[in-house]
């Protein structure tokens, strides 16, 4: 090698030395966390420790993908909500910031502080209002009819998810199974990517879904120590807010991580309940083997449990009496997709019953038929859900061939849950890709999105556990 060839190595060995040593990696609050390389899609990202230290590990290692993540998503949420930026930033600082405990503000603004060390453009407010993204609109069209708006929201009447829980004779071994796909926008769905395991220094270590910068799971997949299982579908076309509630996240993320029972959780969740992101929450305890359904409505609360059944959710609400006053569903019409895909969960159970496990799980969330039509067809009203193959659209949500439908999918079982272990698929689970550009070529309506919508294509079910 040529003498000045090493004098420049050398140079860039110490250039780069010097930088590393520069890099806050030695900070202590960063010392039990850390980051392992895309694995079919997904980020495994493991924190550990006070709140500030968890927020902080969390910032710091996805500060990249949060900032991808607020771009993506305030570009989605002003489009749908007729707000600019600013309008939730200020609804995230004077109206939900009040109600988030210590405990949380903390985390949340470890989020930001561990974003900025790496150089992310997001302040406590952006932070916040990203973690409320899917309970603002039910803020937002509240407010636009306290305020007489002339385009009210329309995101609080999304279908958003396929779940099941299952126990005693419906499964193969007697014990729980719980399984869920989640539906949302492709160009946020590709996004949900992060497996968190999450080691607090108070309450139960968890391990979840999730999206960068979010403290909770946000399709709300995941299990603690404790035994405690959970997953829930959203209640469609719900209408409800109390300003003086705690913020749902908040809720979803202490039920995820304090409770040690299905009556722990139902109280976490019913606590301080604002009716933001009202869901059917599916629960199970591998201790006792028994499985809930708790139905969060602002005004109306169901909680059915059972050692030996199962529960389904696909957005139906279930109770008729919230579904008149707080809802403007229409349970009798079969042809909308929460009733089309709640009688497929029910034949699906019923045909499997005593064979139900994690690849018959892994198989419902892959299903096609379309109990209305009575075929075999991915579209708006299967289990994996394809609204951009739809000329119907989803007509609460979607326009016809609209970039939304199942985005992931997650499953685990007793044994599983004993290990903090769970089994997921990035993209349909059925195998079937979606591919950007061509969507975009064929429906140009959708050009909006054009900055943010990414290719999404079906990835193979991986295994995570907690290390």
């Amino acid at each position: 090698m040529h003498r000045s060839t090493v004098v420049a190595a050398l140079l860039l060995l110490g250039a780069a030395f010097a930088l590393v040593s520069r890099e806050p990696q030695t900070d202590s609050r960063l010392r039990h966390a850390f980051r392992h390389p895309a694995e079919n899609g997904w980020i495994f990202v493991h924190l550990e420790g006070t709140p500030a230290e968890l927020g902080y590990q969390h910032g710091y290692l996805l500060a990249p993908e949060i900032q991808d993540n607020l771009k993506a998503l305030s570009l989605e949420m002003t489009h749908d909500e007729h707000k600019d930026w600013q309008f939730f930033r200020d609804t995230a600082e004077n109206v939900l910031w009040p109600h988030i405990e210590a405990e949380y503000r903390e985390e949340l603004q470890g989020i930001r502080d561990g974003a900025a060390a790496r150089g992310a453009k997001v302040d406590l407010w952006d932070v916040v209002a990203l973690n409320a993204w899917l309970e603002l609109p039910y803020y937002d069209k509240w407010y636009d009819k306290q305020h007489r708006e002339a385009a009210p929201s329309t995101a609080t009447v999304a279908e958003h998810c396929s779940a099941f829980v299952a126990t005693g004779r419906y499964t193969r071994d007697g014990r729980v199974v719980i399984g869920h796909n989640a539906w949302t926008s492709y160009s946020s769905g590709e996004r949900w990517n992060i497996i968190f395991d999450m080691t607090p220094a108070r309450g139960h270590r968890i391990l979840m879904d999730g999206m960068p910068g979010l403290i909770h799971s946000g399709d709300d997949f995941g299990m603690n120590d404790a035994g405690i299982l959970i997953t829930e579908t959203t209640i469609s076309r719900f209408s409800g807010w109390d300003s003086n509630g705690i913020p749902e996240f908040v809720r979803a993320r202490k039920a995820m991580q304090y409770a040690q029972s299905i009556d722990d959780f139902a109280r976490l969740m019913k606590e301080g309940n604002n009716g933001g992101y009202a869901n059917d929450w599916l629960v199970a305890d591998r201790k006792t083997n028994e499985i809930a359904s708790l139905e969060l409505g602002l005004k109306n609360v169901t909680l059915d449990r059972t050692r030996d059944g199962y529960f389904v959710g696909s957005n139906f609400p279930i109770n008729p009496k919230l579904a008149k006053e707080e809802t403007d569903f229409d349970l009798a019409d079969m042809g909308q997709s929460p009733n089309a895909r709640r009688v497929r969960w029910q034949q699906l159970m019923e045909e499997n019953k005593g064979k139900i496990d994690v690849p018959a799980g892994q198989h419902f969330l892959a299903d096609h038929y379309d109990t209305f039509d009575r075929q075999n067809e991915p579209d708006e009203r299967t289990l994996c859900g394809h609204i951009d193959l739809s000329p119907r659209g989803s007509p609460s949500w979607q326009p016809p061939y609209g970039v939304a439908g199942a985005v992931q999918s997650k499953v685990a079982d007793a044994a599983m849950a004993e290990r903090m272990s769970l089994t997921a698929a990035l993209g349909h689970a059925c195998g079937i890709s979606f591919h950007a550009a061509e969507h975009l070529r064929k429906h140009p309506e959708f050009a909006w999105q054009k900055e943010v919508l990414r290719d999404m294509p079906a990835r193979p079910w991986t295994t995570f556990r907690a290390p």
